[in-house]
């Protein structure tokens, strides 16, 4: 019989808690006895009312997502709260729930890896590098063929799940990429990292309109692509799923595709002139 704490025991060997950030709070299992035992785990970006939802109609015992449910501190989990009502769902449903979040992004083969993986990049490293020089914040690799920038978008829409705000690129759309940064989530931070890296674009998500510009209006910064939040961390959820199969075979191991990137409808603009 498998119980939540050997789950646990499992995520901390492959995505150590000490790698985590030292911001990073929410890491861990939110909610939920270790010693129960687990037979289902549903594996999301997100912990909210729909993934939540999902989980218990799948029978599942245990919630593993990406995101934290208790980032920030919080003085309260009334159950008439937004948090406080998935704490109250999920317990009242006997379903625990657990984050892998920095942790799982700067170890090997976490969620940076995966990202990586996913657009065919080879012989990756950090981009940040700890001091192991193994692990790291975000990954930089080769294209097995260099594209334009164009194409580059193009490929990242084609391997990444879709969403409404789809794929945007800045820089010249004919430039030439090969080596490619990638920092899955918010990786505004590690614009000079990727300058520093020779890399010929960076691909991150949450990047804002003045840092945008101001950092490909120099030539020798990379061109940047921005992607949703959601797309570019869900890559790991698979991989994460099958390490947990093969230590633990006698889980049903579910991978959610609800799509719960917050933003819902696109407008395509007209062609800009």
């Amino acid at each position: 019989m498998t119980t939540i704490r050997d789950v646990l025991d499992t995520l901390d060997g492959a995505y150590p808690a000490a790698l985590a950030e030292s911001w990073d709070t929410g890491i861990g299992l939110t909610c939920g006895d270790p010693d129960d035992p687990v037979t289902g785990v549903l594996l999301a970006v997100d912990v909210d009312a729909v993934t939540v939802a999902e989980a218990v109609a799948a029978g599942a015992q245990l919630l593993l997502t990406h995101h934290p449910l208790l980032f920030r501190p919080v003085q309260s989990v009334a159950a008439d709260s937004a948090k406080g009502s998935l704490v109250h769902r999920m317990i009242r449903s006997g379903l625990a729930h657990v984050a892998a979040h920095t942790n799982a992004d700067t170890a090997a083969g976490g969620v940076n890896d995966a990202l990586a993986a996913t657009l065919g990049l080879g012989g990756t490293r950090p981009l940040v590098p700890h001091p192991d020089g193994v692990t790291g914040s975000g990954r930089v690799g080769a294209l097995a063929e260099p594209l334009t920038l164009a194409e580059f978008a193009a490929l990242v829409a084609e391997r990444l799940p879709g969403t409404a705000g789809g794929i945007r690129a800045a820089g010249a759309p004919d430039r030439i990429v090969g080596t490619v940064a990638v920092c899955g989530g918010a990786g505004d931070s590690y614009l000079s990292a990727a300058a520093a890296s020779g890399a010929d674009v960076y691909l991150t998500s949450d990047l804002r309109h003045h840092v945008v510009g101001e950092f490909v209006a120099d030539p020798a910064n990379p061109a940047v692509v921005d992607v949703a939040h959601w797309a570019g961390e869900w890559p790991w959820l698979p991989v994460a799923a099958d390490l947990l199969r093969t230590a633990h075979p006698d889980l049903t191991v579910t991978v959610s595709t609800t799509r719960t990137d917050p933003w819902t409808v696109h407008a395509a603009a007209p062609p800009v002139r």
